[in-house]
């Protein structure tokens, strides 16, 4: 039985990465959708050493006896190299190669003087097609990050624009994708995602999940996030069909069709 319940988070925000702020700011959609679990009730997909990238250590992992193995995994490939914002790109062109961008655009990390605001215009530059990238939109991404950057700071106690406090993070990755189309230039998807956030030394990690739709198009030898992408996607009767938001491990993560993500060698 899935243990989410439903909210509205600052770190279930970032959660969705740069597709979740970008969407919203530069198509006008509402498309996305999140659920929290509270570190108290730990969801079972957040420590398995096959999920991608453990949001916070785990110096050893044991399955929970309610375990259910997902049926679907994957070994995303990863960028062939970084650009100058530290960005992995130059994922293959194929269906796995579209979602492992997706996932790339999906990780946020933002801790001490990293901003998610900085996170959000490097994503945005790493993976926003050419058409989209305008100084107009660069601007109304900017926008839209101060604003969750001045509610993330007000949570930890903090004033905006300073350094978030000691031991204070938010992190989030993707963890599991079910695809809606795709063809040899174009994939749309759904991704899901795990954010764990923590105000401070002493505070309790408190974590949630959050289920985006991103759509991505082959340009210039990359896949690339396009708002022209985005808005077939979202007009899309295949789109309409929103998987459940469950982590791998929960019994329902198979029936949602969800494939897990595995670290790739």
């Amino acid at each position: 039985m899935s243990r989410t319940r439903g909210t509205w988070n600052t770190a279930s925000t970032w959660a969705a990465g740069v597709a979740l702020v970008a969407v919203l700011a530069l198509t006008g959609y509402a498309v996305f959708s999140g659920e929290e679990s509270g570190s108290d009730t730990p969801a079972k997909g957040g420590a398995s050493p096959s999920a991608s990238g453990s949001a916070s250590p785990e110096p050893m992992y044991s399955a929970p006896a309610d375990w259910t193995e997902p049926e679907r995994w994957t070994a995303l490939p990863k960028g062939q190299r970084t650009d100058e914002r530290g960005s992995a790109v130059g994922f293959p062109h194929t269906v796995e190669g579209a979602i492992a961008m997706m996932a790339a655009a999906n990780t946020t990390r933002i801790e001490g003087e990293r901003s998610g605001t900085a996170e959000q215009l490097r994503m945005y530059h790493s993976y926003f097609g050419k058409p989209d990238q305008t100084p107009e939109n660069a601007k109304k991404i900017e926008l839209s990050s101060r604003e969750t950057d001045k509610s993330l700071a007000q949570e930890m106690g903090v004033e905006a624009g300073r350094p978030l406090p000691s031991g204070a993070y938010m992190r989030a990755h993707v963890i599991g994708y079910k695809v809606i189309k795709k063809s040899d230039d174009e994939v749309s998807a759904w991704v899901l995602a795990r954010a764990v956030q923590k105000n401070g030394e002493m505070a309790k990690e408190e974590s949630s999940y959050t289920r985006t739709l991103v759509a991505a198009q082959w340009q210039d030898g990359d896949w690339k996030l396009t708002t022209e992408a985005t808005k077939r996607a979202l007009q899309a009767p295949e789109s309409q069909d929103k998987p459940a938001i469950v982590a791998p491990g929960d019994e329902e993560f198979n029936a949602a069709g969800w494939t897990a993500i595995r670290d790739a060698s």
